[in-house]
């Protein structure tokens, strides 16, 4: 079974100096290079855009892999770090680092959390996207 997906944008300017309104469902979103790589730094930039969407599948694969093992979670908040390399000639993102707390869990069950954490990382199916591509990992899990 195969399922698509459609983003709308409209981009005026040129490089780095341009800017873009994406379309998601009935939301626009605002978008351009980021002020820290030269740009206008206005919305979203298309970084914010993939760190956004490797954050928001491995959060939802975390609280189904949570569920699943019966650990206790009310809710999952992630931090989400990545690093791009080589700017401004060759940048590339480098690494991607998911940190994410467990509010409402046992802090006696530490080793099950970051298990479940690792078993997101690698169910998350955004993330096994880019993983061959950079280095997608784990990083602090924080049961509170």
């Amino acid at each position: 079974m195969n399922l698509d997906f459609q983003v709308n944008a409209r981009w005026s300017g040129v490089g780095k100096n341009g800017e873009g309104r994406m379309q998601l469902g009935d939301q626009s979103i605002p978008y351009s290079a980021p002020a820290n790589m030269g740009g206008k730094g206005i919305g979203a930039s298309p970084e914010d855009l993939l760190l956004s969407a490797v954050t928001a599948c491995y959060s939802g694969t975390l609280r189904g892999v949570l569920a699943h093992a019966k650990l206790p979670c009310d809710t999952v908040a992630i931090r989400t770090d990545g690093v791009v390399e080589g700017f401004p000639e060759e940048a590339r993102f480098a690494r991607i680092t998911v940190n994410p707390t467990i509010q409402g869990g046992d802090s006696n069950r530490q080793a099950e959390y970051i298990e479940a954490a690792q078993a997101a990382r690698d169910r998350c199916f955004i993330g096994r996207t880019v993983r061959d591509s950079l280095d997608y990992a784990v990083g602090e899990v924080t049961v509170e």
